[in-house]
């Protein structure tokens, strides 16, 4: 939620430290039109004569005024497409930095377990979320957002793959997993909205300062029900992030996660500032905007985490792929903020369509192509997350300068349609020759264990030719020798 909360606050706050003496706000949010005078407006005379009415003079701005104003709002245009970059590099440093943590998180958790991670992460957002709260330069905010980056990295990479590790079953993980991302679907259900009308209406440190409360609840919830401490695990050897990266099956998977999350991630810096410029949106207007994607990603999450499963979790990811890339070429299209409801929603369903599909499709991929340990795994599909919103905000304000923000997002667009047939490779994975040889040995060997067993048994309790007892004391053996 805190990372989602930013959003609204961040690109205007940043232009209004900026420009002190002309923030946002000073602007008006619907435009003059030309020298065009309004229709007349009348009013009943003072003198008391009911059937005479006399205009009210009108004052229409002059021919110098609106083009004075009309160069205002160029100027203003040229500084929010400017700041987009910057707005952009701001966002991608969580998701950078996060990048790079989690290949040391995913091999910690198989040494230490995985509450302590957990519980390191949530100390380490709670600290981010305070110098959001405070923080009144773009260098300390920029710290801030990175350092969100660790904790995510923490919290992400140890709750997906304490998930995989206790639910076994492949169709109990795909509901277990939906149910945790429905969790991350309510921070994004709150955060955009939550962040701008407390932005709008009380202040900039307000919502930072609530969330670092619900943080240090959510705090003592682990130290309770938890209790970190040092687990180490008993099964064999985790696999590699080298021979991980190189399954092209794990990859295609991964892949699917960061096209579905990047075409979101470029709108995060760009849509509110695209919003400002052309439709004079509000702060409260800008969070609210990113309300239909949350109620649909919790919507879709919630349903395809069980119905991928039954329907092929390749066919659901193709399908979301195909629906985002629809969405994102209709956002540009809006001219009002009613007119982004329905392209939001179907992105957020849609995400949640790949998101749903495509995290429990990794830990069955470790399954039949790897050894179950899925601390690495999971490291690897949050390294595909991050990857999305690492070089979509990046890429975003550079984009919208050069080519503008419709074709920005129609590129996006097509980059998902392309890669959704590739998931049709996931319809029936192969098992791994590795796989496939240390299966057959753990079957010989548990086979062998029951013979041994088997035989054990038929010791102890059927008597034996050569060591059972006559009526007389002597062995089978002696008796019939002396028989003889």
């Amino acid at each position: 939620m805190t990372t989602l909360g930013i959003m609204p606050i961040i690109p205007e706050f940043l232009y209004d430290i900026r420009h002190p003496d002309a923030p946002l706000d000073s602007y008006p949010r619907t435009p003059l039109t030309l020298n065009t005078p309004p229709p007349p407006t009348t009013c009943p005379c003072k003198d008391g004569a009911n059937d005479e009415t006399a205009p009210l003079e009108i004052v229409t701005p002059s021919a110098e005024d609106n083009e004075t104003y009309y160069r205002e709002l160029e100027e203003r245009h040229n500084e929010l497409v400017g700041e987009t970059v910057e707005v952009g590099l701001l966002f991608a440093s969580k998701a950078i930095v996060q990048l790079l943590v989690n290949p040391i998180v995913g091999p910690l958790t198989h040494r230490i377990g995985y509450s302590i991670p957990m519980f390191a992460g949530f100390v380490i957002m709670f600290l981010s979320t305070l110098i959001f709260a405070f923080g009144r330069s773009y260098l300390v905010l920029f710290i801030a957002r990175a350092l969100q980056g660790i904790g995510s990295s923490c919290s992400s990479v140890s709750g997906m793959g304490m998930l995989a590790d206790r639910f076994t079953d492949d169709k109990e993980r795909g509901n277990a997993m939906g149910i945790a991302l429905g969790g991350l679907a309510l921070g994004v259900l709150i955060g955009p909205p939550f962040g701008g009308v407390m932005y709008e209406f009380v202040g900039k440190s307000a919502p930072f300062l609530v969330l670092a409360a619900l943080a240090l609840g959510d705090g003592l919830l682990q130290l309770f029900m938890l209790q970190p401490s040092i687990q180490k695990a008993e099964s064999e050897e985790p696999p590699s992030l080298k021979s991980l990266i190189s399954d092209p099956y794990i990859l295609i998977a991964a892949g699917a996660i960061t096209f579905a999350n990047m075409g979101i991630a470029m709108l995060e810096p760009s849509l509110p500032l695209w919003m400002v410029d052309n439709m004079g949106a509000t702060r409260w207007e800008q969070g609210v905007a990113f309300l239909p994607a949350s109620i649909s990603y919790l919507i879709g999450t919630n349903l395809f985490g069980p119905l991928g499963h039954k329907i092929g979790r390749w066919f659901a990811a193709c399908l979301g792929l195909v629906i985002i890339g629809a969405c994102l070429i209709f956002i540009p299209m809006a001219t009002s903020i009613t007119h982004l409801i329905i392209p939001n929603a179907g992105l957020g369903f849609a995400i949640g369509m790949v998101d749903s599909s495509m995290m429990p499709e990794l830990g069955y991929l470790v399954d039949i192509r790897h050894s179950a340990v899925y601390g690495s795994v999971y490291a690897l599909g949050d390294v595909a997350f991050c990857v999305g919103f690492a070089v979509g905000p990046a890429l975003s304000g550079s984009l919208v300068k050069s080519i503008g923000f419709e074709w920005m997002l129609f590129g996006i667009a097509i980059l998902c349609f392309l890669y959704a047939p590739l998931l049709t490779l996931l319809k029936n994975p192969p098992t791994s020759d590795e796989k496939k040889v240390r299966m057959a040995r753990e079957a010989a060997a548990t086979a062998q264990a029951v013979l041994n067993d088997a035989k054990a048994k038929e010791i102890q309790f059927c008597p034996s030719i050569n060591t059972s007892v006559d009526v007389e004391g002597k062995t089978n053996e002696a008796f019939e020798s002396e028989r003889l």
